[in-house]
């Protein structure tokens, strides 16, 4: 069975546009987390974001697919069209049901809802966009990016929370093991509008401090919640086989491996089982602990939620065992995204030899993992793992592998 392997990464980020301009400001501790600009939150416990910076769709996109998009719509688009430019497919050169998509969502089109819902309200039915119907519906990346660009394979979007960002990795690579060619897979999300943020704010867990650079600390002693932002990444996961034979300019690497669990309900008295999936992710790459050479952490940055991740990872890992990373300190949760950037962020990591620091946290030694902070951290990397957890219990992991050991880019 040929492997799948990434062959193209696209990027929206708070810290950056597109996959150089971000893995730049990655690796440069540059952050993209501030206040809310997109709508008044000053009434709001939490009161920073992390918002994609200078993006202007019409520069991108054509004027038709403005009045029908929702704004993180816009950016998936704009990502799936890094994301095929750099694979070096063209869709149009493809037979018809070789390309499909699959992403991930935690919700769909909020601010675009929020607007037409508020039309309803104020001048009646008559003023509510026709595009309300389905610009708001979480499958709406899928499809926009399928007739964006004549994709006619298999189709489909999962809704996990942050795992989502991995679970569609995991669907598009059954996708390609049933005879698809090519699957333009990943997350981009956000819900950053008036509507949407009581939304996230209704679990508790948003960071209410007001200093960009203290407000969302994973592992450390002072976590007090996350903040949530908007982007990610749309990659193209590819068989290996079609990216030999096509002559990809470039293979970041291979899906080698998935899983997902689901925790019990609180109270079961049974425990959380991120470690399960870890395992079982190792298990189906064939993959034995001692040889992963980094981990990348979901990072929730509540003090519970960092003391369960942090003892699955010594728990499949040991103590201080394997370097443990959390980028996504400098954007903020990604809802869906979230886990898709960690993915892209792996990727340019095994490219590259070079693991981003979590910037600006203080390790609380109570946890025992090796987490890579101040500055980046230079390793040998050839397999790396991907954690994400979605609120209501949801787990995933994957294991990325690098496909070129020969060829470490400087």
């Amino acid at each position: 069975m040929s492997a799948a392997v990434f062959t193209g990464i696209g990027v929206t980020a708070p810290n950056g546009l597109g996959a150089g301009r971000y893995w730049e400001a990655a690796l440069a501790g540059r952050g993209g987390i501030g206040p809310v600009r997109r709508f008044d939150a000053s009434g709001y416990p939490a009161t920073l974001a992390g918002e994609v910076p200078g993006f202007d769709p019409a520069a991108h996109l054509p004027g038709r697919l403005l009045p029908q998009t929702d704004h993180m719509t816009r950016l998936a688009l704009v990502a799936a069209d890094w994301a095929l430019a750099d694979s070096g497919i063209r869709p149009g050169e493809l037979p018809d049901g070789e390309l499909g998509v699959v992403t991930a969502s935690s919700a769909g089109g909020f601010e675009f809802g929020q607007r037409e819902l508020q039309k309803l309200w104020r001048h009646g039915g008559d003023h509510v966009s026709a595009y309300q119907s389905f610009a708001w519906f979480y499958a709406v990346n899928t499809g926009q990016i399928s007739i964006r660009h004549g994709l006619k394979g298999p189709g489909g979007v999962v809704v996990t929370d942050q795992a989502g960002g991995l679970d569609a990795l995991g669907e598009a690579r059954r996708r390609l093991r049933r005879g698809a060619r090519a699957i333009v897979t990943g997350a981009v999300d956000g819900a950053l509008c008036p509507w949407g943020w009581v939304a996230l704010s209704a679990d508790g867990r948003l960071s209410t401090g007001t200093d960009p650079d203290t407000a969302y600390l994973p592992f450390d002693r002072r976590a007090a919640g996350h903040v949530p932002g908007e982007g990610g990444a749309i990659l193209v996961l590819e068989s290996e086989t079609s990216a030999r034979d096509r002559g990809a300019p470039v293979v970041y690497g291979e899906l080698a491996g998935y899983a997902a669990t689901f925790d019990p309900p609180p109270g079961r008295g049974r425990p959380p089982a991120l470690r399960r999936a870890i395992e079982n992710a190792l298990r189906d790459a064939g993959t034995e602990p001692g040889e992963v050479d980094a981990v990348f952490a979901d990072a929730a940055a509540t003090p519970e939620a960092d003391r369960a991740e942090a003892g699955a990872i010594t728990a499949v890992f040991g103590p201080h065992a394997v370097p443990v990373t959390a980028p996504k300190a400098l954007t903020g949760r990604l809802a869906a995204g979230g886990a898709a950037l960690d993915v892209a962020t792996a990727l340019l990591s095994l490219r590259h030899g070079v693991l981003p620091a979590t910037a600006r946290v203080i390790p609380d030694p109570g946890h025992r993992i090796d987490l890579v902070t101040g500055s980046p951290r230079t390793a040998d990397l050839r397999t790396v793992v991907v954690l994400a957890r979605g609120a209501g219990g949801f787990n995933s992991v994957v294991v990325l592998r690098d496909r070129r050991p020969e060829e470490k880019a400087c």
